[in-house]
């Protein structure tokens, strides 16, 4: 199978391509034209293509003249829109990095052309796939916990301001931690309610934290609060709130209660910790289910099969809408409806 890597520019695509590269039944092409045009200092191009030890072209014309079977998106959140109407043009089916998109209407077109060219589109939360949240999946379907009434959920991280810090440029990012962070919590809570789009929006946010960075120009603490019709209401922290030199990026949790029970879920807890003397810094060990490589497992599969993989575009589209409706709601200090 033909896998093509577009663009370099999300964090994750160093790990994508690794993954891809190992596979026996997968041929892996690359291309990051607009890998030229970043920042100094960050690796992009041929250059990152040469360290991974990837197949690479400069352009997109020669990646999808190559025929892809499927593409990754990796590119940086405002470029999703044209490469994945690209892909379903040229037939091929999409895993798109998250947020699907930074504009809602961008998302519906997106979701419209790969349904209109019969290719599969499937948003990357690779969170969806832990073990945790599978067990705690497969007790809210049982009706362990009773009728849904609450959930807090938080997606920490460390600002994104080293070798890809286009993330804390609304320009390309659409945001700041709120489009980053709030989705991927949003995807778990849908999942859960089996796709109820939220009715309501509540979100503040501010520039506090990391206020020394000039180069930021977009919010790095948010809470997002979310009412869905079932009757379930929940709480999202989003903010980059992890210390620059913590010994990881970061992590989720979310907890959930119900009338009859409550349960919590950590999936990046399974680790081993300490510190490093002789270049004194922590250490963090994760061990455990490979979350990207349950991910790609399922898009793949889903392309060898013919059955759709989840979460798809739709998936994507709801919970962009959550982002939209709450930096609307930060900016104007109201509650938005859905």
């Amino acid at each position: 199978m033909k896998i093509g890597l577009l663009s370099f520019a999300h964090v994750h695509a160093a790990g994508y391509a690794s993954l891809l590269r190992e596979m026996p039944d997968i041929e892996l092409l690359c291309a990051d034209p607009d890998g030229a045009n970043g920042p100094a200092g960050e690796v992009r191009g041929r250059a990152f293509a040469d360290e991974l030890g990837v197949a690479y072209v400069d352009t997109y014309d020669e990646l999808f003249a190559w025929g892809p079977d499927a593409v990754v998106v990796c590119s940086e959140n405002t470029r999703h829109r044209d490469l994945v109407l690209r892909a379903a043009a040229e037939g091929a089916h999409v895993l798109c990095e998250k947020p699907l998109a930074t504009t809602v209407a961008d998302g519906d077109a997106m979701v419209a052309a790969c349904r209109d060219a019969g290719v599969f589109l499937m948003t990357a939360y690779p969170v969806r796939f832990s073990p945790q949240f599978a067990a705690l999946k497969a007790l809210v379907d049982q009706g362990g916990l009773g009728h849904l009434l609450l959930a807090t959920g938080t997606n920490n991280g460390q600002i994104p301001v080293g070798s890809r810090s286009w993330f804390t440029d609304p320009e390309l990012s659409g945001g700041g931690a709120m489009a980053d962070h709030v989705v991927h919590v949003a995807d778990l809570l849908d999942a859960l309610l089996g796709g109820e789009q939220a009715t309501s929006v509540r979100a503040v946010s501010n520039r506090i934290l990391h206020a020394d960075k000039p180069q930021v120009q977009a919010e790095t603490g948010g809470l997002v609060s979310v009412s869905y019709p079932g009757g379930l209401n929940a709480t999202i922290d989003c903010s980059w709130s992890q210390p620059d030199h913590a010994p990881t990026w970061g992590g989720l949790t979310l907890e959930v209660v119900g009338t009859e029970a409550s349960a919590t879920i950590d999936p990046f807890a399974q680790h081993v910790d300490g510190f490093n003397e002789a270049t004194r810094n922590g250490v963090w060990l994760s061990y455990g289910v490979d979350l990207d490589r349950s991910m790609l497992d399922a898009f793949l599969d889903g392309v060898r099969t013919g059955v759709a993989p989840q979460p798809d575009g739709e998936v994507g589209l709801r919970t962009l809408r959550i982002v939209a409706a709450a930096q609307e709601s930060a900016a104007a200090g109201t509650v938005v409806a859905l």
